[in-house]
C-alpha cells in the first residue's frame, strides 16, 4: 500500500489583513492591548470606505474618532485623510475648514435655511461638534475655503 502524501499550505491573507498588519507594524499597535478601535484602525476604514465610494460613512467614522489619544502622526494623518475625503464629498459646495487645534477640524457650509451668516457643520474630526449643528460664521476664526487654491 502507498500512503498518499498532501501537502498543505496555510490560506493567503487577503489584501485587507496585510495593510491591517502593515498598519500594526507602523504604529506599532498589538490588538491585545490596544482595542481596534484605535485611531490608525480608524484612519484605515475611513480609507477602505472612500476607496468603495462611501464617503457618507468614511466622514463619519472621522466624527466618531477620539483624537485625544493619537500621536502626532496619527493626528497629521487623520487631518490629511479627512480633508482628503471631504473635498471628493464637497466638491460642488461652496464648503469651508475650521481647524481649532491639531487633530481637530470641521467642515462647514452656509445655512440652506437663511443668510444670516450661519453656518451648517456638515463634517467634523475630533470635536464635539455634530453634523448637522448651526454655527455663527462670526464665532469661528481661520476659515478657509475648503477647495484647494482657493481664497476667501
Amino acid at each position: 500500500m502507498t500512503a498518499a502524501t498532501t501537502t498543505m499550505t496555510a490560506p493567503r491573507p487577503t489584501l485587507e489583513e496585510l495593510v491591517d498588519r502593515i498598519i500594526d507594524a507602523i504604529f506599532g499597535l498589538d490588538e491585545t492591548v490596544q482595542p481596534i478601535t484605535s485611531p490608525a484602525r480608524a484612519i484605515h476604514e475611513a480609507r477602505r470606505l472612500r476607496q468603495t465610494g462611501d464617503l457618507d460613512r468614511a466622514l463619519a467614522v472621522f466624527a466618531d474618532l477620539n483624537m485625544s489619544e493619537a500621536t502626532d502622526g496619527e493626528q497629521r494623518w487623520a487631518h490629511a485623510e479627512f480633508l482628503d475625503i471631504a473635498r471628493r464629498r464637497f466638491r460642488d459646495d461652496e464648503a469651508l475648514v475650521y481647524r481649532p487645534g491639531t487633530g481637530r477640524a470641521a467642515v462647514l457650509t452656509a445655512d440652506a435655511l437663511g443668510d444670516d451668516g450661519t453656518l451648517e457643520v456638515r463634517a467634523v474630526l475630533g470635536m464635539r461638534w455634530r453634523p448637522g449643528k448651526l454655527v455663527s460664521q462670526r464665532s469661528l476664526r481661520g476659515l478657509r475655503p475648503l477647495a484647494r487654491g482657493g481664497a476667501r
